[in-house]
């Protein structure tokens, strides 16, 4: 039976992006907005996801469940949506789209099972819909095939295998190499600034490397405010890393790194209210300032 209904939790930055092209697809999108933020209500709100009182009605309605909520949130989530499908009766599929590891989202997949429903391990690269390239949703697990329904609504949908961990993994080693080398940056930029170099370090990637300067400044506009989110994505990340047998310590020092940026005023802004004209200068004199003291 086809998707027509899908349920997102949570319509926040990206949930209510996919919400929304999936609307402009002709899917009817769900969610229970109790509890939630205001900046989530009025991202839902405007992407026009319909709000149901409850879960359990969420869960009646919905054909299929995706899970786009921070990465330490997806065990919990998952846990209070198999609860809520053992009481009610009501168990669509549920796929996990977070940013962790294999392992994590085994657990999650272990909640969902027990409550008798399918389980589908998903992991999203590229940014939301509507800006650039669809992002694509990798997804893997004996139901993986469900989700390939949505392929092509603002989302490219890329099954690779029936074994729950696979989605996760591409997911943590891609955001491993973008996230973390957004980190290396932030912490080359902030060192420098700390021993008066900055303009002598942008002077020479200006002559040497002025497309990544350039693409280093645009990065650094938004990362304050999505920090405390990378925090939890760089955990699942080195954890992903420890089990594979490879150093977790590159995502243990971009996690300083994160709660460094968290530490700042620049951590209160949203994608709303960034300032797309701050300079990464400015922004590593605010960093440097928020340097723990030396030993």
């Amino acid at each position: 039976m086809p998707v027509q209904t899908v349920a997102i939790m949570s319509p926040g930055e990206m949930g209510h992006a996919v919400g929304r092209a999936l609307i402009a697809g002709g899917l009817d999108v769900v969610t229970c907005l109790e509890g939630r933020s205001a900046l989530t209500r009025k991202f839902s709100e405007e992407a026009g996801i319909r709000d149901l009182p409850s879960l359990g009605e969420m869960l009646a309605e919905a054909d299929l469940v995706l899970s786009i909520v921070p990465p330490a949130k997806a065990v919990e989530t998952a846990a209070t949506v198999a609860a809520t499908m053992a009481a009610s009766g009501h168990k669509p599929p549920y796929a996990d789209c977070n940013a962790v590891s294999p392992d994590t989202t085994r657990r999650a997949g272990e909640e969902i099972a027990r409550a008798g429903a399918d389980y589908i391990d998903g992991g999203i690269i590229g940014p939301p819909p509507g800006e650039g390239a669809p992002p694509r949703f990798y997804v893997s697990g004996p139901g993986a095939g469900l989700v390939s329904g949505l392929d092509g609504m603002g989302i490219t949908v890329r099954p690779i295998g029936d074994e729950i961990g696979r989605a996760s993994g591409i997911k943590m080693c891609y955001a491993s190499m973008t996230k973390g080398t957004l980190a290396l940056q932030t912490a080359v930029f902030t060192t420098a600034e700390a021993l008066g170099l900055t303009a002598v370090l942008r002077a020479e990637l200006m002559e040497s490397r002025e497309a990544l300067y350039n693409q280093i400044e645009t990065g650094t506009r938004r990362l304050p405010s999505v920090s405390a989110r990378f925090i939890g994505e760089m955990e699942e990340i080195a954890a992903t890393y420890a089990a594979a047998g490879v150093t977790p310590k590159f995502h243990q020092g971009a996690i300083d790194v994160y709660r460094l940026l968290v530490s700042t005023p620049l951590a209160e802004e949203t994608s709303e209210t960034i300032d797309q004209n701050r300079t990464l200068e400015e922004a590593v004199k605010i960093f440097a300032r928020h340097l723990p003291m030396k030993e």
